[in-house]
């Protein structure tokens, strides 16, 4: 069976959806999910679909090696950054290469780095008057967004779109892209 392994740091509504596709599928597992904000809504959802879940602090993430042993100890096949806002540190990346992945609301390189996530980036798309916009999902290396692209998905922007309007087309682009390109990294 493969072990995914998801890191977040908000709702956690791309992890839910993930655990979700993936309760149908005996070849794969969500083992477990890891956050760094004691108050992510993430923990809430991990708890009603019954996947263990883990908070750490910024020491232990990028100070030391407590995270990565934990993730060692697991053995994940691939790890999933849901929302997860923190650069993942080199112990991290050597130790899982090419098996640590990332979704970006935006279709990279455009509005990528650090500080550009969430609201910001639908904001820049808007006052950057973009006629379409989408996801990117990449493998994570270390810089931000700077890793291989795997996927990417469109969708136009309408003048009269405003940034929630624009947040709500890309939220769909990731729940249904998202997981499929996981099963296919997986099987």
């Amino acid at each position: 069976m493969k072990q995914i392994v998801i890191l977040a740091s908000g709702s956690g509504s791309n992890a839910e959806n993930i655990i979700t596709y993936f309760r149908q599928n005996p070849l794969v597992k969500v083992s477990a999910v890891f956050t760094n904000k004691i108050s992510a809504k993430v923990l809430e959802r991990c708890d009603r679909l019954e996947v263990p879940s883990f908070y750490f602090n910024k020491v232990s993430f990028t100070n030391s090696d407590a995270v990565v042993d934990v993730l060692k100890g697991l053995q994940p096949d691939l790890i999933v950054l849901a929302g997860f806002l923190w650069k993942i540190p080199s112990n991290i990346i050597e130790a899982f290469p090419n098996k640590i992945i990332n979704i970006h609301p935006a279709l990279l390189p455009k509005y990528g780095g650090k500080g550009m996530y969430g609201a910001k980036v639908h904001q820049a798309v808007k006052e950057n008057e973009e006629t379409e916009t989408g996801i990117t999902i990449h493998y994570v290396n270390e810089h931000y967004d700077e890793g291989a692209i795997i996927f990417q998905a469109k969708t136009p922007v309408e003048p009269s779109d405003d940034a929630d309007a624009i947040a709500e087309k890309v939220h769909q682009l990731e729940y249904e892209h998202f997981p499929k390109v996981i099963e296919k990294l997986l099987l």
